[in-house]
């Protein structure tokens, strides 16, 4: 610890980004760089507590935090790198997509602001990037294992590189055009450049892993036929099986799934052919349902595509704004209002809104929300002892401990739209025919179900990220995916 001062010397580096009146006209990226000199000082709040929270309890990686704060700010800087490569493989990424659950953990959140630890993760890897310090690192030597990964989000490239990097041949799949996930396809470019994603992939590319993208397992190849090639498989498919909303209308056209609107707008921005159903909220009155960061992506992207208007609405009450720089429930991620960059470029929210039903007119197209208000009361139970009927487009989810919505009496309202965007979250990885073909056992929820070595129940195929854990933050993702990637090296070196 450099400067045993330092949190009660300086403020702390918050984020900045672009004017709005500037990003909304294009995709680049949103969050503008700090300076070095800024990453030092920030580096030097770091307090060198007891049991430092952020590595430990709050960052699922357990990143080695408090060392690479303390070597930037001795401008140790390749230092900072090599600590920050021993736990992390995509800190690139994890610097602009992580909500840092880390700096809600911080001693210093207890009663002051948090040291910007996220800040200091982007500025360290762009550097190292900048003095060409990542290079590819090729295996010692090869095992002669050969090893397939079905899937190219998080958790599917964190476990292609570590089991590569351990001597395995290494196939990497994906079903899309391009290698990604996620990343590529359900992160919009203004919070991720894809630039950012294909240099590290040119790394991976370097090293050896082998990547195979426009193939369905299960169609494409035969699960029998991988299991004849390949001594281990992992599945990294992510949890794609979106959550819909049962309600009367929702057949009409103009209501889509978030993923299928964010996957089209990040194919436009790349360059791709339009397709023949070309879903843009160009000119159009925009309902997003749906709180959360898809939801929040989907505002961003909307705003971008010049929609006339954009509104969100979300079942769940309206959370407690906190205007104080601690954290009120320490180490805890707190329960407080949050808005993203896309909220600030112009939008209308909208809480505990329940959707009834959908309307049009002669054509086929949605004209219509119709809605209504709810407050959130403790469970009531009729004679039989059975809950009270949930509202139709509740999520459980995120709702709160012991409470259920229900709905106010004449609260109804419309809402005229041209396009509906269902944001509502991820039930489970997608039962297709790869799933069927396995005959894998599944758990209650309808993941995929793992050992404590991320093995399933058939043997020497294992499974990692949301495809398992239910979906997630791209940090846990990337710890499920070395993790796995652990147990099957010992796994392929037992064999």
């Amino acid at each position: 610890m450099g400067k045993p001062a330092g949190f009660l010397e300086y403020p702390r580096l918050n984020s900045r980004c672009r004017p709005v009146e500037q990003r909304i006209q294009d995709y680049r990226e949103v969050g503008l760089p700090a300076e070095e000199r800024q990453l030092r000082q920030e580096g030097s709040r770091c307090m060198d507590c007891g049991t430092p929270f952020c590595h430990c309890f709050g960052c699922p990686l357990i990143n080695l935090i408090p060392e690479w704060n303390d070597a930037v700010y001795h401008d140790r800087w390749y230092e900072a790198w090599f600590r920050l490569e021993l736990t992390n493989n995509f800190p690139e990424i994890t610097g602009r997509v992580c909500p840092a659950p880390c700096e809600a953990s911080c001693t210093l959140a207890i009663n002051a602001e948090p040291v910007a630890v996220r800040e200091i993760e982007r500025g360290i890897i762009e550097k190292a990037f900048r003095e060409g310090w990542v290079r590819p690192r090729k295996p010692a030597h090869e095992t002669g294992r050969r090893v397939a990964v079905i899937g190219s989000g998080p958790a599917g490239l964190a476990a292609a590189q570590i089991l590569r990097r351990r001597g395995h041949r290494v196939s990497l799949f994906e079903k899309a055009d391009r290698i990604g996930g996620i990343l590529r396809y359900g992160i919009p470019d203004f919070k991720l450049e894809k630039w950012i994603l294909d240099r590290r992939l040119e790394q991976m590319a370097a090293e050896g892993v082998e990547f195979e993208t426009d193939v369905l397992i299960g169609e494409d190849l035969s699960l029998r036929y991988l299991r004849r090639k390949y001594d281990a498989v992992l599945l990294a498919l992510g949890a794609g099986k979106p959550r819909d909303l049962p309600v009367s209308g929702r057949g009409y056209e103009g209501i889509h799934f978030a993923m299928e609107f964010l996957t089209q707008s990040n194919r436009a921005v790349a360059g791709d052919p339009a397709p023949d159903e070309v879903i843009s909220a160009a000119g159009k009155r925009v309902l997003v349902i749906g709180g959360g960061d898809t939801g929040a992506d989907c505002v961003g992207t909307a705003i971008r595509q010049k929609a006339r208007s954009v509104t969100q609405v979300e079942i769940l009450p309206r959370p407690p704004e906190w205007s104080e720089p601690w954290n009120p429930q320490w180490p805890f991620w707190p329960h407080r209002l949050r808005s993203s960059s896309s909220h600030e470029e112009g939008c209308e929210r909208l809480w505990s809104i329940n959707t009834v039903q959908f309307s049009g007119g002669y054509d086929p197209r949605v004209q219509k929300a119709h809605l209504n208000r709810v407050e959130w009361k403790p469970p009531e139970t009729d004679r039989s002892g059975a809950a009270a009927a949930i509202p139709a487009g509740a999520a459980s989810v995120g709702a709160p401990p012991r409470l259920q919505p229900v709905e106010i009496p004449e609260s109804e309202f419309e809402l005229d739209v041209d396009l509906v965007l269902l944001a509502l979250g991820f039930l489970h990885v997608e039962h297709g025919p790869l799933i069927e073909q396995l005959g894998i056992e599944l758990d209650e929820r309808g993941s995929i179900k793992v050992d404590d070595r991320y093995q399933t129940s058939i043997r020497g195929i294992f499974a990692a990220g949301d495809c398992h854990s239910g979906a997630s933050l791209v940090v846990r993702a990337i710890d499920h995916g070395r993790r796995a990637a652990a147990a099957m090296d010992a796994y392929l070196r037992m064999k």
